[in-house]
């Protein structure tokens, strides 16, 4: 039943929008009443709540955002086409501004970008904010940043060049100084129920038996006491950011509000983040609970019906087991969000890369079941955070290596500790207790650049080929496609750290500043960028509902990723050694594929045969597939 206020705004409507309306209703209604029921009592209350809220935003939603839902509508695979090339940045370290943003974006469409993820810009708490992902408002833009007119401008000027724009929306918690939390702590029994507090540590040490610590250095420990609120307060991340209580409905109703409002102003991706948080059970290390997917579920019907162009994006950074069901699986199978990172892919690139071995990434990829055919991976070969080495022990011995040596060689190897290693990363949070090292660094930096290695240029090209040719939706980090350096000033640059006496988060090392104007091309990266971009959209066989089949090596440098189109097959054959190394011709036989007739479409050409095997080039790639 809608509310009297939502009733009120349908009626203005003209007779076509509300059918529209009523249309979306009567579609995704059992899916969000599906959801919800999992989650509350009074689950049909809640579910009023959300309609109501829906059909108001709708109201209220411009003519062309309602002209962009129609067209997503009739093309439901937009974001899977393979002409979908993604870039991510900071706005103030690509181009200072919001505005700036805009006024940068001919350079994005020259390198083939459709879909722009700019890290958090919302308004946060004043420094430390664990860079901006400690919001105190969702409703504000960053004052250096601009307004929220500059947001819609913005949004406005990527949309007429074919971009899509991607933000953050923390889920899991909120800052201290958000107006939930400063209504908490002047003891409104409302809002101090949007929170975990408890009077002593009787519930936190029996949570805490079995929580992992997400930042052992800058925040040991799960819970924080606060005088204000003479409690402890969950805080899985920072003191200053306080965990929510999802099992309230309140929170979700909330959050649906700031979706459809920032989806007013032409967001078109929403960034879950830190999903694998938000609901809590005792005795478990409360990520990936059944609810977490439910809620998803529940956030993103309410979008279907009030602004179905708009697509979720899963920041679920856990193990290959637990990460298929951010896409749906069962019951939620396509149901939950649209994209989710493969974070396996991006750990054994690298993993790759040091070893000159594939048999490990091999065994680790087939492990991982192939997402809904309505859905995709973001491939990356890496972003704004520190790499953390989800090796699974599992496949590891598989491979006949150790879990434990394998990831502490990988922390050796891109700190540049390990004899021979060319890599100049940064540990990242070392944990003496479980010997956890996560690194942080440049791809080019970690890839040999920076040590002046002979071949580092070939690693980075290898590295993109790689994303760009595994399907779903390839996501550039700044500065990769000119092969930045880790910056040396990171350290002035970095946000202040939270106390006194700490070093800087020194993952800001790999967020340099964006140098406008381009510097020239000295290495061909660029170029050998964009030539990849095109190549991936000149072929249908990366279109993400067709999925990537991971083979098994015929030569352990060389990862085999095979995807069967209608059209016909496609092979992608990865040399990840410094030296030659070979595909028999009968892995393309297995295919259907003739070998006289295939095309390389990396190089634009027919690839090297000799004694019975396609040639590769020490870090080539090859993209396979008959003539088109």
């Amino acid at each position: 039943m809608l509310a009297p206020a939502a009733t009120a705004a349908l009626a203005q409507l003209p007779a076509f929008r509300r059918e529209v309306f009523e249309a979306r209703l009567e579609r995704w209604l059992p899916d969000l009443r599906a959801a919800l029921d999992s989650l509350y009592v009074d689950s049909a209350a809640v579910a009023d709540r959300l309609v109501s809220t829906a059909a108001l935003a709708y109201a209220r939603r411009a003519d062309d955002l309602h002209h962009l839902d129609l067209r997503r509508s009739l093309q439901p695979d937009w974001f899977q086409l393979p002409e979908m090339v993604g870039y991510a940045a900071y706005a103030e370290r690509f181009a200072g501004t919001l505005a700036g943003v805009a006024e940068r974006a001919s350079y994005l469409t020259g390198l083939g970008v459709r879909y722009l993820h700019l890290m958090p810009l919302l308004d946060p708490r004043p420094q430390p904010n664990d860079g901006g992902y400690a919001v105190q408002d969702f409703r504000s833009v960053r004052a250096d940043l601009g307004t929220m007119a500059d947001l819609r401008a913005l949004t406005e000027r990527l949309r007429s060049d074919g971009i899509s724009l991607c933000l953050d929306l923390v889920l899991n918690h909120v800052a201290r100084e958000h107006e939930w939390a400063v209504r908490a702590r002047s003891g409104e029994p409302r809002y101090r129920d949007y929170f975990f507090l408890y009077p002593d540590r009787t519930m936190p040490d029996a949570f805490e038996r079995t929580l992992p610590e997400v930042f052992p250095d800058f925040a040991p420990g799960s819970f924080s006491w606060d005088d204000e609120l003479a409690a402890w307060v969950w805080t899985t991340f920072n003191a200053y950011q306080w965990d929510l209580n999802w099992a309230n409905p309140d929170v979700l109703c909330e959050f649906a509000d700031i979706v459809l409002h920032l989806a007013n102003h032409g967001v078109e991706v929403f960034r879950l983040d830190a999903i694998a948080f938000t609901w809590k059970r005792l005795g478990t290390d409360c990520q990936n609970q059944p609810e977490v997917q439910a809620l998803t579920q529940a956030l993103r019907t309410v979008a279907r019906i009030a602004c179905p162009a708009v697509a979720f994006k899963a920041e679920a950074i856990v193990g290959p087991r637990d990460l298929i069901a951010y896409l749906g699986t069962g019951a939620r199978f396509g149901k939950v969000s649209d994209l989710a990172y493969h974070n396996g892919l991006m750990v054994q690139i690298w993993s790759m890369f040091a070893s000159g071995d594939v048999r490990l990434a091999t065994r680790a990829l087939k492990q991982l079941p192939a997402p809904p055919s309505t859905t995709a991976w973001v491939t990356y070969a890496r972003g704004h955070d520190d790499i953390g080495w989800a090796v699974d022990d599992a496949d590891a011995g598989s491979a006949g290596l150790s879990g434990p040596a394998h990831r502490a060689f990988l922390s050796d190897f891109y700190a540049g500790r390990f004899p021979g290693s060319w890599a100049r990363g940064l540990v990242f949070q070392e944990n003496p207790a479980t010997g956890d090292r996560r690194i942080s660094g440049s791809l080019a930096s970690l890839a040999g650049l920076e040590a002046g290695d002979p071949w580092a240029v070939h690693r980075i090209l290898l590295a993109h080929a790689l994303i760009l040719g595994f399907g779903g939706l390839p996501v550039i980090w700044m500065g990769d496609e000119l092969g930045l350096l880790n910056d040396p000033g990171w350290e002035s640059s970095a946000p202040t750290p939270e106390r006194a006496g700490e070093r800087p988060d020194n993952r800001w090392v790999h967020r340099p500043r964006m140098p406008w104007p381009v510097p020239p091309d000295r290495h061909g990266i660029s170029a050998g960028v964009r030539r990849l971009v095109l190549a991936r959209a000149s072929l249908p066989h990366l279109h993400a509902a067709t999925a990537a089949e991971v083979l098994d090596p015929h030569d352990t440098g060389v990862l085999l990723v095979a995807r069967r189109h209608p059209l016909g097959p496609m092979l992608g054959a990865y040399n990840v050694m410094a030296e030659p190394r070979h595909v028999p011709l009968s892995v393309l036989h297995e295919l259907g594929m003739d070998p006289a007739s295939v095309v390389d479409h990396v190089a634009g050409s027919t690839p090297t045969i000799r004694d019975d095997a396609v040639q590769l080039e020490p870090y080539a790639a090859l993209w396979l597939t008959a003539p088109l």
